[in-house]
């Protein structure tokens, strides 16, 4: 394999990594302050099954590199530009609308993405991928459940997914784009092209949306850019500086 392809290899398995990575140190923030035991504990749990995902992904990006780094040192000692996460993944934890909206427009990616990936030419980013698309599923099959529960609910449950929608809306159209990492990765048969998921996630998020009596945005709305190239919002920062503090103060620290 040229050398562009490794990299560009590499790049996209970090991307992977970092997506799932940012959205599970987001949703653990809600540990211990769920509205209700069980939810605080399935969405606790969504965290865990993520932190697994990104432990995979991490490994083989280190693997792919070949610079002795390990998945510890890409998660806790790069700093904001160096991670290429969407930027939906980062945005404040909000009211638990806002959480749940976030996690399902990014399920849904997910959930398609993945079994994109299961045809892989990389047969190791087909194995993970099949393993993580069977948590994926249980989590986009509960972000939907609860879109449609919330959404038809009461008026105020309606009112705030309404909100929630519409706030984070303008972070969804980055997933579809592509960019010369996915070009090179599509070209080599080793991902599919983020724009041909559309579709599939516009259908599936047009039929839980009916189902919840909340209305989608128009279609073609503005859209923020720029995480998967490692340009942020204000919140990545925060983000990182909470999850990196102590290895960050302690290097090398072990447990």
């Amino acid at each position: 394999m040229s050398e562009d392809k490794l990299n560009h290899k590499f790049n996209h398995v970090l991307r992977l990594a970092d997506h799932v990575m940012v959205l599970s140190q987001r949703l653990s923030q809600w540990c211990g302050k769920g509205p209700a035991l069980e939810e605080d504990m399935a969405l606790t749990n969504v965290a865990l099954d993520l932190i697994g995902q990104a432990r995979l992904w991490y490994a083989y990006a280190a693997e792919l590199e070949g610079k002795g780094r390990t998945e510890d040192k890409l998660v806790f000692l790069r700093d904001a530009h160096d991670f290429h996460n969407f930027l939906l993944v980062e945005q404040p934890n909000g009211s638990y609308a806002d959480t749940l909206t976030r996690q399902f427009l990014f399920d849904t990616w997910h959930y398609h993405y993945l079994q994109a990936l299961k045809s892989s030419t990389d047969q190791q980013i087909a194995a993970i991928a099949e393993k993580s698309l069977k948590e994926v599923t249980y989590h986009l099959r509960r972000s939907s459940d609860l879109v449609v529960r919330l959404g038809d609910g009461t008026a105020l449950s309606h009112q705030m997914m309404q909100a929630a929608l519409e706030e984070l809306w303008r972070f969804s159209g980055e997933m579809f784009m592509d960019d010369d990492i996915d070009i090179g990765m599509y070209a080599a048969g080793v991902a599919p092209l983020p724009s041909a998921l559309k579709p599939a996630w516009d259908a599936h998020i047009a039929d839980i949306m009916h189902a919840a009596t909340l209305h989608l945005p128009v279609a073609n709305s503005w859209m923020h850019k720029g995480g998967k190239q490692g340009v942020h919002t204000e919140h990545m920062g925060y983000l990182l500086a909470e999850m990196q503090f102590l290895q960050r103060a302690y290097p090398g620290a072990q447990w």
